[in-house]
């Protein structure tokens, strides 16, 4: 076969001037006939010239998608000249035409003129050369274009009569270049290659990606709609087989799990309105396929509600005695605490249909609160779950998700009376003040209708979507600190205070409860260890300083531990732990006994403090600096301990001639009042009268009594308002070394409540003014 080719792969026409319209994400093909959208003002300025002149343009790719006055660098070299066949504005304003490609031109230059762009070009001539190399691809461009227009289900018939009756190579690469989704590099990659040879190879090679694409889903939708086709065979087929066996009488497979689920629901013994919700759900249920996705979350809503009890068990009543030995057996001391338990329990046992208030022990950590939870399940013979709360964010964790969710679940409440087995339960929420609130919702506003004796009768879990009665479950919550609860939860409850323990009382826990259970875990025998009442005690004063007994606990294990690596090798049998034992294992002690000691200077008096943690000593330090008056406090203290100082200050320098001090001491020093400990927060009015005092020693320079302590709250008349936390702040006193305590004379009501030992240790002085407290502290001239 001959080869008819040019002398050179391309021809090019004499040089022409043509206004250049620059576009941005759009390469268009010769022969495509394209609507394009104007997005920049130059360029259509530039077709509304062109339209007026009736001229051709010259579309041109931009390097650069951001350049608003392109040069030649910003251009791509070859482009495509095309015919305006129509221009229109749209009426959102947008700017709009039709072109028409006729050709492929070369950029020689950009032509600065004032109008509008304009461009020198070359136009290119489309290559004519036929080879048998050209013919192939040509023939296998044409048949790969029909097979992907056979795979579009919607392509217009004249495409493929157009790629049919084409009868030049280029031009049909080029029209089919133009029809593929193809990125504009891409495109402009093939209006770049001129030569047939390469520009076929480059067409047919993205035409083979985009048949292979189109084929792929092609026959990924045909495997989809046969599927679709197979399942509705088969469900066809199902409700035939099932009204085939409904006539031979005969059951599917399903049927006895179907019909044990019946029966539960049946014993369940559920209210008439939850029987009817049940009902309704089990007839959806049967009538669902098998293998249908909501027929899983059906069944397994209607298992849950069986599971719950929904009957009231019959109740083993009360024996008071059993619950007294049952709460000596399991704690020593908490008198108060155990009486109020024995009275709740004694009016259970009289009215057990009764409303009975919900309670909440609140204390230090350490003390007791969770295991007084436990002793009263035991005592009454009850079941007991524990509910902890710390970190509850999302209300759904109290009242459950709804059922449309997928994976939604009871709430915690629902849930733990479901693993008790028992509607009158022992349900222990713990750490109710750890509560959280986030985008879910607020948890404790939830716990409103669950803890309200007037509403948790017809309690409404989203997941079981009916009531539920909680009037017989015994809910017991805990909590350290009782401010971070909030108001209508905490109006909702009874507080029971549980205050920290002596040196007495521990010593007696240690021997009763801490230390035989240590010998258990640690694998000892009752007589391998024995710890003498001083070691005891140097480990409550010098290694733990705490309300309750937790690390005391882990101190006393660590003390076993080290014997029971003796035992382990067979090198001891029994060992006796001293005071020196305690140190030898422990190493040096962490606490000084002797704290109280170190107010023994001017300007420095000893607080008493409460927190949530227990009792503890706060010592007040005042000191003073040439100056004009000013008082400067520091130690991270909150607005109503700074309001006390203030408080103080005011109060010192009303009083100043009756104590006989220099009023131009105020004017000419700026008092600093500081508190040690500054990373702890502070706050609290009960520190008035020790920076009272504190001020005044530094202004007569005249010691306070090293020995003691004072708690309460100062009027700018000069008046000791009462406190809280007196017994908590009294132990921490007797713990510390303090001899006498300075109280509020209103808080002689709190007295009875301060442990005996304490008060043999101490002694009191009763507070009606700050007068009482300057006669009963300063001792003497600072030497």
């Amino acid at each position: 076969m001959d080869v008819v080719t040019d002398a050179s792969p391309e021809t090019t026409v004499l040089d022409d001037n043509l206004i250049l319209v620059s576009v941005q994400d759009i390469v268009l093909m010769p022969g495509i006939v394209m609507p394009l959208s104007i997005g920049s003002a130059s360029a259509a300025a530039a077709l509304q010239e062109a339209a007026r002149l009736e001229q051709t343009v010259a579309v041109v790719l931009q390097r650069e998608p951001f350049c608003d006055a392109p040069g030649q660098s910003d251009l791509h070299e070859i482009g495509t000249e095309a015919r305006l066949l129509r221009y229109f504005t749209g009426r959102d304003g947008s700017h709009n035409a039709i072109l028409q490609a006729l050709g492929r031109l070369r950029i020689e230059a950009v032509l600065a003129t004032p109008e509008t762009p304009a461009v020198k070009v070359q136009r290119v001539d489309e290559p004519i050369e036929r080879s048998p190399e050209i013919d192939a691809r040509f023939h296998q461009l044409r048949e790969r274009s029909l097979e992907i227009l056979a795979l579009i289900e919607q392509a217009p018939p004249e495409l493929a009569a157009t790629i049919r009756s084409a009868e030049q190579p280029g031009p049909l690469a080029d029209f089919v270049t133009g029809l593929l989704d193809l990125t504009p590099g891409e495109k402009q990659e093939i209006l770049e290659t001129i030569a047939l040879l390469p520009r076929l190879d480059l067409v047919i090679s993205r035409l083979a990606y985009r048949h292979q694409v189109l084929k792929l889903s092609h026959d990924i939708g045909q495997q989809t709609r046969e599927a679709m086709g197979v399942r509705q065979r088969e469900f066809m087929l199902r409700e035939q087989l099932k009204a085939i066996r409904k006539e031979l009488h005969e059951g599917d497979d399903t049927a006895p799990e179907i019909d044990d689920l019946k029966l539960k629901l049946e014993q369940a013994g559920m209210p008439p309105e939850v029987d009817v919700q049940v009902k309704r759900e089990m007839r959806r249920l049967e009538r669902m396929p098998e293998g249908a996705a909501e027929g899983g979350m059906v069944r397994t809503y209607l298992e849950s509600m069986a599971e719950l009890p929904w009957r009231i068990a019959d109740e083993t009543p009360i024996d008071i005695a059993t619950a007294r030995r049952v709460l000596d057996e399991d704690h020593f001391g908490l008198e108060k605490i155990k009486r109020r338990i024995l009275e709740f329990l004694a009016v259970r046992k009289l009215n057990p249909g009764g409303k009975a208030p919900i309670l909440c022990f609140v204390g230090p950590p350490g003390v007791g609160k969770t295991s007084l939870g436990q002793s009263i399940a035991r005592a009454i013979g009850r079941k007991l779950i524990r509910v902890s709360l710390g970190g509850v964010h999302d209300e759904a964790e109290i009242r459950g998700h709804r059922r449309t969710y997928v994976g939604a679940m009871p709430g915690n409440i629902i849930q733990g009376i479901r693993r008790a087995g028992e509607r009158n339960c022992v349900m222990m929420l713990d750490e109710i003040d750890k509560l959280g609130r986030g985008g879910q919702g607020d948890p404790s506003s939830a716990l409103l209708e669950v803890l309200d004796p007037e509403q948790n009768s017809t309690f409404r879990d989203a997941y079981l979507g009916v009531p539920f009665d909680l009037s017989r479950v015994l809910f017991i919550a805990t909590a350290n600190d009782l401010d971070a609860i909030p108001g209508p939860l905490r109006d909702r409850m009874e507080v029971v205070r549980l205050s920290g323990y002596t040196a007495e009382e521990k010593v007696a826990i240690s021997r009763g409860h801490l230390i035989p259970r240590q010998l258990e875990q640690k694998g000892l025998s009752d007589g391998a260890v024995n710890i003498d009442d001083t070691a005891l005690n140097l480990i409550i004063d010098g290694y733990t300083r705490e309300a309750g007994v937790r690390n005391l606990e882990r101190e006393i294990g660590a003390l076993f531990r080290n014997v029971a690596v003796g035992v382990a090798e067979g090198k001891t049998g029994h060992v006796n732990i001293d005071a020196d034992g305690v140190s030898a294992i422990l190493g040096v002690r962490r606490f000084d006994s002797d704290v109280a000691q170190h107010a023994s200077i001017p300007g420095v008096a000893t607080g008493l403090a409460w927190t949530p943690f227990g009792g503890d000593i706060l010592f007040i330090e005042a000191n003073r600096v040439p100056g004009t008056g000013k008082l400067v406090l520091t130690g991270q203290l909150g607005d109503v301990m700074k309001e006390s100082a203030q408080a103080a200050w005011s109060l010192l320098k009303t009083r100043a001639a009756g104590l006989r001090i220099d009023l131009d001491l105020f004017a000419r020093n700026d008092v600093h009042v500081h508190v040690p400990a500054g990373a702890t927060p502070k706050d609290g009015p009960s520190a008035g009268v020790a920076m009272f005092m504190a001020m005044l020693s530094l202004m007569t320079e005249r010691t306070i009594a090293p020995t003691t302590a004072m708690t309460g709250e100062i009027s700018l008349r000069g008046l000791v308002l009462p406190v809280g936390g007196i017994r908590e702040k009294i132990i921490a006193a007797a713990r510390a070394g303090i001899d006498t305590v300075m109280l509020p004379a209103r808080n002689r009501r709190d007295y009875d409540d301060i442990p005996p030992s304490a008060r043999d240790r101490l002694k009191f002085v009763w507070l009606e003014t700050v007068d009482d407290a300057v006669a009963a502290t300063i001792v003497g001239k600072a030497s």
